[in-house]
Protein backbone atom coordinates (compact mmCIF):
# COMPACT_ATOMS: atom_id res chain seq x y z
CA UNK A 1 0.00 0.00 0.00
CA UNK A 2 2.77 2.76 0.74
CA UNK A 3 4.22 2.52 -2.60
CA UNK A 4 0.75 3.28 -4.28
CA UNK A 5 0.72 5.95 -1.33
CA UNK A 6 4.42 7.54 -1.95
CA UNK A 7 3.85 7.08 -5.98
CA UNK A 8 0.71 9.44 -5.37
CA UNK A 9 2.87 11.94 -3.05
CA UNK A 10 5.83 12.13 -6.07
CA UNK A 11 2.61 13.17 -8.59
CA UNK A 12 1.35 15.38 -6.13
CA UNK A 13 5.04 17.13 -5.91
CA UNK A 14 5.28 16.81 -9.67
CA UNK A 15 2.05 18.78 -9.88
CA UNK A 16 3.16 21.31 -7.08
CA UNK A 17 6.29 22.05 -9.16
CA UNK A 18 4.41 22.82 -12.11
CA UNK A 19 2.33 24.88 -10.86
CA UNK A 20 5.08 26.81 -8.89
CA UNK A 21 7.19 27.31 -12.27
CA UNK A 22 3.85 28.17 -14.24
CA UNK A 23 3.88 31.75 -13.16
CA UNK A 24 7.32 31.99 -12.34
CA UNK A 25 8.99 34.62 -13.81
CA UNK A 26 12.19 36.23 -11.69
CA UNK A 27 14.62 33.58 -10.01
CA UNK A 28 15.68 35.06 -6.68
CA UNK A 29 17.20 33.66 -3.52
CA UNK A 30 13.47 31.86 -2.61
CA UNK A 31 13.44 30.03 -5.62
CA UNK A 32 15.51 27.38 -3.76
CA UNK A 33 12.21 26.42 -2.85
CA UNK A 34 11.76 24.82 -6.45
CA UNK A 35 14.50 22.48 -5.61
CA UNK A 36 13.49 21.45 -2.43
CA UNK A 37 9.97 20.26 -4.02
CA UNK A 38 12.14 18.72 -6.86
CA UNK A 39 14.57 16.09 -4.56
CA UNK A 40 10.92 15.33 -3.20
CA UNK A 41 9.85 14.16 -6.12
CA UNK A 42 12.73 12.15 -6.41
CA UNK A 43 12.49 10.92 -2.65
CA UNK A 44 8.97 9.56 -3.24
CA UNK A 45 9.21 8.15 -6.47
CA UNK A 46 12.05 6.12 -5.24
CA UNK A 47 10.14 4.99 -2.18
CA UNK A 48 7.42 4.06 -4.88
CA UNK A 49 8.82 2.16 -7.50
CA UNK A 50 11.31 0.20 -5.26
CA UNK A 51 9.38 -2.77 -5.27
CA UNK A 52 8.80 -2.81 -8.84
CA UNK A 53 12.92 -2.32 -9.11
CA UNK A 54 13.44 -5.07 -6.24
CA UNK A 55 17.12 -5.26 -3.94
CA UNK A 56 20.13 -5.07 -5.22
CA UNK A 57 22.82 -2.36 -5.86
CA UNK A 58 20.98 -0.58 -8.33
CA UNK A 59 18.24 0.81 -5.73
CA UNK A 60 20.52 1.04 -3.08
CA UNK A 61 22.62 3.33 -5.35
CA UNK A 62 19.09 5.60 -5.57
CA UNK A 63 18.33 5.46 -2.45
CA UNK A 64 21.65 6.32 -1.13
CA UNK A 65 20.97 9.69 -3.91
CA UNK A 66 17.52 10.39 -1.69
CA UNK A 67 20.23 10.94 1.23
CA UNK A 68 22.73 13.10 -0.27
CA UNK A 69 19.86 15.15 -1.88
CA UNK A 70 17.72 15.47 1.25
CA UNK A 71 20.91 16.57 2.76
CA UNK A 72 21.94 19.19 0.45
CA UNK A 73 18.41 20.67 -0.48
CA UNK A 74 16.40 20.54 2.85
CA UNK A 75 19.12 22.48 4.81
CA UNK A 76 18.55 25.09 1.62
CA UNK A 77 15.07 25.78 3.32
CA UNK A 78 16.74 28.09 5.70
CA UNK A 79 17.79 30.35 2.98
CA UNK A 80 14.15 30.20 1.91
CA UNK A 81 13.23 31.87 5.17
CA UNK A 82 15.57 34.67 5.34
CA UNK A 83 14.98 35.23 1.67
CA UNK A 84 10.92 35.39 1.87
CA UNK A 85 11.46 38.09 4.67
CA UNK A 86 13.72 39.70 2.52
CA UNK A 87 11.38 39.80 -0.58
CA UNK A 88 8.06 40.28 1.67
CA UNK A 89 10.10 43.91 2.94
CA UNK A 90 10.53 42.72 6.22
CA UNK A 91 12.60 46.05 7.40
CA UNK A 92 15.44 44.24 9.58
CA UNK A 93 15.24 41.19 7.18
CA UNK A 94 16.99 43.79 5.21
CA UNK A 95 20.41 44.01 6.34
CA UNK A 96 22.91 41.86 5.05
CA UNK A 97 23.96 40.47 8.34
CA UNK A 98 20.71 38.18 8.04
CA UNK A 99 21.41 36.80 4.57
CA UNK A 100 25.05 35.88 5.84
CA UNK A 101 23.80 34.12 9.44
CA UNK A 102 21.30 32.46 7.12
CA UNK A 103 23.77 31.46 4.76
CA UNK A 104 26.23 29.90 7.33
CA UNK A 105 23.49 28.42 9.21
CA UNK A 106 22.58 27.01 5.85
CA UNK A 107 25.63 25.24 5.79
CA UNK A 108 26.09 24.55 9.49
CA UNK A 109 22.49 22.48 8.81
CA UNK A 110 24.03 20.61 6.47
CA UNK A 111 27.40 19.71 7.78
CA UNK A 112 25.82 18.22 10.51
CA UNK A 113 23.42 16.61 8.71
CA UNK A 114 26.55 15.11 6.78
CA UNK A 115 28.05 13.97 9.92
CA UNK A 116 25.15 12.54 11.66
CA UNK A 117 23.30 10.69 8.38
CA UNK A 118 26.03 10.29 6.04
CA UNK A 119 29.31 9.75 7.38
CA UNK A 120 30.10 6.15 7.92
CA UNK A 121 26.17 5.35 6.11
CA UNK A 122 25.41 1.69 5.83
CA UNK A 123 22.21 0.78 4.15
CA UNK A 124 20.05 -2.15 4.34
CA UNK A 125 16.78 -3.32 2.52
CA UNK A 126 13.84 -2.23 4.10
CA UNK A 127 10.45 -3.73 3.58
CA UNK A 128 7.65 -1.47 5.22
CA UNK A 129 3.67 -1.79 4.47
CA UNK A 130 4.15 -2.70 0.68
CA UNK A 131 7.18 -0.47 0.07
CA UNK A 132 10.86 -1.54 -0.50
CA UNK A 133 13.48 0.66 0.08
CA UNK A 134 17.20 0.93 1.60
CA UNK A 135 17.29 2.59 4.88
CA UNK A 136 20.40 3.47 7.33
CA UNK A 137 21.10 0.20 9.24
CA UNK A 138 21.55 2.08 12.41
CA UNK A 139 18.58 3.95 14.40
CA UNK A 140 18.89 7.38 14.74
CA UNK A 141 18.99 8.53 18.48
CA UNK A 142 15.76 11.64 18.91
CA UNK A 143 14.84 13.86 16.23
CA UNK A 144 17.62 15.04 13.32
CA UNK A 145 19.13 18.10 14.69
CA UNK A 146 18.85 19.40 10.96
CA UNK A 147 15.39 19.29 10.67
CA UNK A 148 15.24 21.14 13.95
CA UNK A 149 17.17 23.53 12.70
CA UNK A 150 15.16 24.20 9.38
CA UNK A 151 12.10 24.20 11.13
CA UNK A 152 13.31 26.92 13.55
CA UNK A 153 14.60 29.41 10.65
CA UNK A 154 10.74 28.22 9.22
CA UNK A 155 8.78 29.10 11.94
CA UNK A 156 10.73 32.29 12.60
CA UNK A 157 9.92 33.48 9.22
CA UNK A 158 6.37 32.36 9.57
CA UNK A 159 5.71 34.52 12.63
CA UNK A 160 7.17 37.78 10.66
CA UNK A 161 5.46 36.92 7.38
CA UNK A 162 2.08 36.39 9.70
CA UNK A 163 3.13 39.57 11.89
CA UNK A 164 4.22 41.93 8.98
CA UNK A 165 2.20 40.67 6.43
CA UNK A 166 -0.52 39.05 7.12
CA UNK A 167 0.04 36.22 5.98
CA UNK A 168 -0.53 33.18 8.22
CA UNK A 169 -0.17 30.28 5.88
CA UNK A 170 3.56 29.87 5.91
CA UNK A 171 3.46 29.36 10.35
CA UNK A 172 0.85 27.05 9.81
CA UNK A 173 2.37 24.60 7.50
CA UNK A 174 5.58 24.86 9.55
CA UNK A 175 3.60 24.04 13.05
CA UNK A 176 1.85 21.38 11.46
CA UNK A 177 4.99 19.74 10.18
CA UNK A 178 6.29 20.20 13.20
CA UNK A 179 3.48 18.54 15.03
CA UNK A 180 3.42 15.42 12.19
CA UNK A 181 7.11 15.05 13.18
CA UNK A 182 6.53 14.71 16.59
CA UNK A 183 3.50 12.69 17.23
CA UNK A 184 3.53 8.90 16.13
CA UNK A 185 0.72 7.58 14.55
CA UNK A 186 0.23 4.02 14.51
CA UNK A 187 -1.82 3.84 10.82
CA UNK A 188 -0.12 0.89 8.88
CA UNK A 189 1.78 3.40 6.90
CA UNK A 190 5.41 5.28 7.10
CA UNK A 191 3.67 7.75 5.16
CA UNK A 192 2.20 10.09 7.52
CA UNK A 193 5.29 12.10 7.90
CA UNK A 194 5.09 12.36 4.21
CA UNK A 195 1.50 13.69 4.31
CA UNK A 196 2.67 16.25 6.28
CA UNK A 197 5.70 17.50 4.56
CA UNK A 198 3.73 18.00 1.72
CA UNK A 199 1.04 20.22 3.62
CA UNK A 200 4.07 21.85 4.47
CA UNK A 201 5.80 22.66 1.30
CA UNK A 202 2.69 23.42 -0.48
CA UNK A 203 2.55 26.39 2.01
CA UNK A 204 5.70 27.27 1.27
CA UNK A 205 5.48 27.34 -2.76
CA UNK A 206 2.23 29.21 -1.92
CA UNK A 207 4.10 31.92 0.16
CA UNK A 208 6.91 31.97 -2.80
CA UNK A 209 3.46 32.79 -5.43
CA UNK A 210 1.95 35.67 -3.60
CA UNK A 211 5.39 36.88 -3.47
CA UNK A 212 5.68 36.69 -7.23
CA UNK A 213 2.80 38.03 -8.00
CA UNK A 214 3.42 40.95 -5.31
CA UNK A 215 0.77 40.38 -3.04
CA UNK A 216 2.87 39.48 0.04
CA UNK A 217 4.01 42.56 1.57
CA UNK A 218 4.89 43.81 4.98
CA UNK A 219 3.04 46.88 6.30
Amino acid sequence: MDSIIFGLFAIAYAFLLFCGLRTHNEWTLSSVIFFVVAALIYDNAIYGVGILIGEGTFLETLNLLRFWFHALFTPTLILFSAAVMREANIKWAQNSWVLLIGTLYTIAAMVVEYMAELNGLVLEASRDYGALSYSSAEEAAGPPIMILMVLLALIIAGIMLWWKAKWPWMLIGTVLMAFGSAVPFDIGSNAATNAFELILLFTLVWTKKKLDQKKLYAN
